[in-house]
């Protein structure tokens, strides 16, 4: 509890071990789902000068794949859908192999980042398709995956990101970034993550997974700690949006920061 009684939405502590590896403890996460729209807030409303660029025309096929993705963006998620209730256990025991989920609103989900033991409440900030590319990451990429949920990598901070409500803000971050609903894209960025769109259907789930890795190899060389996080996520975007303007490239696979990926 900070000073003017808000709470604060640190997750994770890590300690030392005798033989100075980290040790994670599981995650605490207090707080309301109000840290999602202050992260998303400080992150995606950055000045809108995207307004004043023009829109670039779309082929046929641009047009029909960004209709096909607008059309996952507007799916919230449905507690009582059964597809959504799959989705969720597939998540569970995808971060989880051999652990039992004892059910959809359990305290067990803390474990993954969730702010609360119900994480449809935090799917509120980024919908279905957040859902969807938490599983997508989970099952192509897996070892990055495990190493981003169990803070594998590098010097911690005493006090982590929770891993699963990073994933939603990073959902909402791409969109509003790449200005997915729109009728067409207003910045170079954009334009160029259709193209790739065209070639591969799943090109947002697979820019989510590199955006997810980049921005904990941004959290480590910053030494950042939770409150830093909205500083870190405004690195990630302005990161990301550079390597979307580089020439010359044909796929998403040829982004710099997709070599930070491992299956």
């Amino acid at each position: 509890m900070d000073d003017t009684g808000g709470s604060f939405v640190a997750v994770r502590r890590i300690s030392q071990s005798i033989d100075g590896s980290n040790i994670s403890h599981s995650p605490s996460v207090a707080g309301s789902a109000a840290w999602i729209g202050r992260g998303l807030s400080c992150v995606c409303a950055q000045g809108r000068e995207n307004d004043t660029h023009p829109s670039f025309d779309l082929t046929p096929a641009q047009e029909e794949c960004l209709q096909r993705l607008q059309r996952r963006i507007e799916i919230s998620y449905d507690s009582s859908n059964p597809d959504h209730q799959n989705a969720l256990r597939s998540l569970w025991d995808a971060a989880f192999p051999g652990e039992q989920l004892h059910g959809l609103v359990s305290e067990q989900w803390k474990e993954m980042g969730w702010q609360g033991k119900d994480p449809s409440t935090d799917f509120r900030g980024g919908g279905f398709i957040s859902l969807e590319n938490l599983l997508f990451f989970a099952q192509k990429f897996p070892k990055s995956f495990q190493d981003l949920l169990l803070k594998r990598e590098g010097v911690r901070s005493a006090w982590e990101y929770p891993f699963a409500v990073a994933g939603v803000n990073i959902t909402f971050m791409l969109i509003q970034m790449l200005d997915l609903e729109a009728a067409k894209p207003r910045t170079i960025a954009g334009a160029t993550f259709l193209k790739f769109l065209a070639e591969n259907q799943s090109a947002f789930d697979l820019l989510y997974c590199i955006t997810f890795k980049l921005m904990d190899q941004q959290w480590l060389s910053m030494g950042a700690s939770y409150m830093e996080f909205n500083v870190v996520m405004k690195s990630t975007r302005n990161q990301l949006e550079n390597e979307l303007l580089l020439a010359d490239m044909t796929c998403l696979e040829e982004l710099p920061s997709y070599s930070l990926l491992t299956r």
